[in-house]
């Protein structure tokens, strides 16, 4: 594309101060804008929006080294070169020099990459197909978020030996944060990349179940009968929905679990186009609600959970009771504290659930249930194995580099992995995280490590968002406890920040209606800088702590 000189609108000289960004509008180019940083002492153009979900980075957070991370999302840019520096972006930003004279700034680009606000990631890579005991070739099992990550990171660090996928779900790796916000089913308007991304990058695809790993041969065994040898072997398997072992919830059709296209198909086939459905929804976590935001308003949806307050364990009574009466004022019925006893059939349809039992002889009609349960790590096919020792939950235990104990050469990343964490009263802890950013930063973090095993990657801070009426965003971790919550504005009114504390320190923090706090939040977590609960109980406002270089 040829590159041309456009005029910033209104913008007579450059005097950013070091840290600082402003957006401004591109003179001849109708809508469009750029990002003015100055970045290290070094002031130019980046792209103006994040090449996530499209958010306004000059909303966002920028530290005085170039960080520049999302106020939505989490993801965080490179502010000098425009990379990728944490998920879920995938696309790096376009970097535009710029020039002052004559009273007047000018930016210098190619106008789709003005307009696109996008790089994206060169993948082009021929591989000698030359087979051979010596021919280096890495093997990741699952085609999910951290296997994409694996992928992205791998070829961006120059790594040109063979590269092969091996997938059970049928399609390309997708955005399945948006199955159960929005029950989307279509797997290619889902998808991050096209078919002809990987090929360009010489990524070969396999459509196929892994069954078995045989890691002194360095070779892995589909159900097919295929064998694929390996140099490095990454296993990014995710999460496999938990079922319930009650009477009915396992052997009636119409009870669904959430993980992936297929699933998320059978629901709306289920919930089909005319009549209103009773959906009775077990569980109120994340999935649990997200579902029943997305189905409620044209169905009859019931939540059922043991806990008094929806997500009471993750983010307190008042913040879990602020999100039931959003749900309640779009419809949906709660029965919290409840015990599930069975699920019986359909009088009409005997095959299929009909009705769901509570032990205090409450009865929910119903004409589909949706499980939100939670999930189970995906390493069935590793139960057995004689080299490999699965953690109690199924988890694989890994090091900080996801290189997994024990066995050289290979990694495990996302819901399988169970890492040490470093975060905010993590202290070097074990933990395992389902979210969805963890497991493409762990991906990153693993293709780091295979192509410079003596670099080392800095640590990133979980970070996960969810819809619920409005937009919650979270950062930190409160696996190991918190003790006390500090919050500063009104979760009645979804404009709030919610900071989870053990003794003084905040180990997690949830926003809604106050962007860009949680990305300030957990730049300055990352940091070790965050405010302290004495600090934010006296009103510290965390927007209000400067973050360092």
């Amino acid at each position: 594309m040829e590159k041309k000189e456009y005029k910033l609108k209104d913008l007579p000289s450059l005097s950013l101060a070091l840290g600082e960004k402003r957006e401004v509008e591109v003179e001849g180019l109708e809508g469009a804008k750029v990002l003015l940083v100055n970045a290290a002492g070094r002031i130019q153009a980046v792209g103006a929006k994040c090449t996530h979900y499209g958010a306004p980075l000059a909303k966002g957070v920028l530290t005085a080294s170039g960080r520049l991370t999302c106020p939505w999302h989490g993801a965080c840019f490179d502010a000098k070169t425009g990379d990728v520096e944490d998920a879920p972006a995938l696309d790096a930003l376009p970097v535009f020099p710029v020039t002052e004279r004559d009273g007047a700034v000018y930016v210098t680009g190619d106008e789709a990459a003005i307009r696109n606000s996008r790089r994206s990631a060169r993948m082009n890579c021929a591989v000698a197909a030359a087979a051979g005991a010596g021919r280096e070739r890495i093997v990741v099992v699952g085609g999910g978020s951290g296997a994409l990550g694996v992928v992205e990171g791998l070829r961006e660090k120059g790594y040109a030996g063979a590269l092969t996928i091996i997938s059970n779900e049928g399609y390309l790796p997708i955005d399945r944060p948006k199955l159960s916000k929005a029950l989307l089913t279509d797997p290619a308007k889902l998808a991050w990349r096209d078919k002809s991304w990987f090929e360009a990058g010489s990524v070969e695809w396999v459509d196929g179940e892994v069954t078995d790993v045989d890691f002194a041969a360095r070779s892995v065994s589909t159900r097919s009968g295929a064998k694929f040898s390996y140099t490095k072997l990454v296993l990014a398997t995710g999460g496999r929905p938990r079922r319930l072992p009650l009477p009915g919830f396992d052997d009636l059709g119409k009870v669904f679990t959430l993980r992936n296209v297929h699933d998320a198909k059978a629901i709306v086939d289920a919930i089909g186009a005319t009549a209103e459905k009773r959906i009775v929804v077990v569980g109120s976590s994340f999935i649990g609600l997200e579902v029943a935001n997305a189905t409620c308003k044209a169905n009859s949806v019931t939540i059922v959970d043991m806990a008094r307050t929806p997500l009471e364990r993750v983010l307190g009574e008042k913040v879990g009771a602020s999100i039931q009466r959003s749900a309640e004022g779009r419809g949906v019925k709660f029965c919290n504290g409840a015990a599930l006893d069975k699920a019986t059939c359909s009088t009409s349809d005997p095959a299929n659930v009909g009705a769901v039992h509570l032990k205090d002889g409450t009865r929910l009609e119903a004409d589909l249930v949706i499980l939100g349960v939670g999930v189970a790590p995906e390493t069935e096919f590793l139960r057995d194995n004689k080299m490999l020792r699965l953690e109690p939950d199924g988890s694989i235990m890994t090091d900080e580099n996801f290189e997994v104990r024990g066995l050289k050469d290979v990694y495990a990343i996302g819901d399988i992995a169970t890492y040490p964490y470093h975060g905010p009263g993590g202290d070097g802890k074990p933990i395992r995280i389902e979210h969805w950013n963890v497991a493409q930063n762990a991906g990153r973090t693993a293709a780091a490590h295979m192509t410079d095993p003596s670099a080392r990657r800095p640590g990133f801070l979980p970070v996960f968002w969810s819809a619920l009426g409005g937009q919650l965003r979270y950062c930190g971790n409160a696996a190991n406890g918190w003790d006390d919550v500090v919050l500063q504005g009104d979760p009645a009114e979804a404009k709030f920040a919610a900071y989870y504390c053990r003794g003084e320190t905040v180990v997690a923090m949830a926003s809604m209606g106050r962007d860009p706090v949680m990305a300030q939040s957990a730049e300055l977590m990352r940091l070790g800088r965050m405010a302290s609960k004495s600090q934010l109980l006296q009103g510290m406002d965390a927007m209000d702590v400067g973050v360092p270089p």
